[in-house]
């Protein structure tokens, strides 16, 4: 594999993210070459439900995942045509913005809180932390990752995000990096975000959803540590569709209350239970017109319906690394078992920490700006996924 070479980028641009050069490869992440520095006059959001373990046991982990989207999709609407760097963390989300958008973010995230209280019964915690906190103590690296021509996705690593996450949770420094100026009356705009489909079935015999940390002393040896592991589960599952969660032949839209219901609550917080009906039947009414034009590869403005499902599956974030190495992956249990022997192999040695969650089903959660251009799909296990994955880290690492 080549190192993407790359000139250096502006470091005090608000478009530095849009400038970066795009990867082509997963495996490019593993090379520190292809990674720039984030400018100091930007600022890291950290979102995490609190007590996810709690509201995953009550049944609520759709609802998780939805906030965690919910986080992502007001700032993305605040920023509008400037490309951001953002990462979906199942129970949370990292966001990095430049500083002028600060106080429009916090009065966004606070909507969010409050909805996620008032409508969902669930506690949001929201930080904002600026860069110049983190880069005494750690590094924000980054790289931009082709993942569709509808989707860029951000590659973070350097410790920083890690930090900022301690940060925005240590009881002893949460409130300096909370949002400051309160205000109950504080809106959002949720324009893109949808929840549409069904639960995804594996294909096989189950999803998992893995985290992996590599804890080698040194920045090559971690850059080659996750090269072989992400060569490993290329070689175990393969790296096409063969694990992929959510391929187009497996993707159904939902029209039950469970399958519609989340979204709808967003939407309809503050209204009367007659305009929730109304939005909960238009939504209805929407995906059955879809089903239409895609079951029947009706051709609109251009635009064949019948590769919708194909863009929304290419569009997906089931590999990701903020940090560490996140996926959701469709397989076997061999396949599992032969993937965790070689993980506990590499544990023993010293070499790494990592957690996992199996399930029947993946969820999906939707940002969707343009039916046929920008969106992007989060991909995460049911039933607990990407949340109690870090869970069992994070015992492994007390260990």
């Amino acid at each position: 594999m080549n190192i993407q070479e790359f000139s250096p980028v502006n470091t005090t641009s608000e478009n530095f993210y849009a400038d970066l050069p795009v990867l082509q490869n997963f495996a490019d992440i593993t090379y520190s070459a292809n990674f720039s520095d984030i400018p100091n006059d930007w600022a890291v959001i950290i979102t995490d439900v609190t007590e996810s373990t709690k509201a995953i046991a009550e049944g609520k982990y759709k609802d998780v995942n939805l906030l965690g989207a919910c986080s992502i999709i007001v700032i993305l609407n605040i920023v509008g045509d400037l490309e951001i760097p953002f990462v979906f963390g199942g129970d949370g989300a990292s966001i990095l913005i430049p500083s002028k958008f600060i106080n429009e973010a916090e009065q966004s995230l606070l909507a969010v809180q409050k909805l996620a209280s008032e409508e969902f019964k669930l506690s949001l915690r929201v930080g904002i932390v600026p860069l110049t906190a983190i880069t005494s103590n750690y590094d924000i690296k980054i790289a931009k990752l082709r993942i569709s021509e509808n989707y860029n996705q951000a590659i973070l690593r350097g410790g920083g995000i890690s930090y900022a996450t301690r940060l925005v949770k240590d009881a002893a420094t949460t409130d300096l990096y909370s949002p400051k100026y309160i205000n109950e009356n504080a809106i959002a705009d949720f324009s893109g975000l949808e929840c549409r489909w069904q639960d995804i079935p594996t294909r096989h015999d189950e999803i998992l959803s893995l985290i992996v940390m590599a804890t080698a002393p040194s920045q090559s040896q971690i850059d080659l540590l996750y090269r072989e592991i992400i060569n490993q589960i290329d070689r175990i599952y393969g790296r096409g569709e063969e694990c992929h969660p959510a391929i187009s032949t497996n993707l159904a839209l939902g029209f039950e209350d469970k399958n519609l219901l989340s979204e709808t609550r967003v939407f309809t917080t503050t209204q009367n239970w007659l305009a929730r009906w109304f939005y909960l039947w238009k939504i209805r009414l929407i995906n059955l017109l879809g089903a239409i034009l895609m079951n029947s590869r009706i051709r609109v403005r251009g635009f064949n319906w019948g590769d919708y499902k194909k863009i929304v599956s290419e569009s997906t974030d089931f590999k990701k690394f903020d940090d560490v190495l996140r996926m959701v992956i469709s397989g076997r249990i061999k396949q599992r078992q032969t993937l965790m022997n070689y993980l506990d192999k590499k544990f023993r040695e010293g070499r790494l920490v990592y957690g996992f969650h199996v399930s029947d089903r993946a969820l999906m959660t939707c940002l969707v700006f343009e039916r046929d251009g920008r969106q992007v799909h989060f991909i995460d296990g049911a039933d607990g996924g990407y949340a109690l994955a870090a869970k069992k880290m994070k015992e492994l690492m007390k260990s």
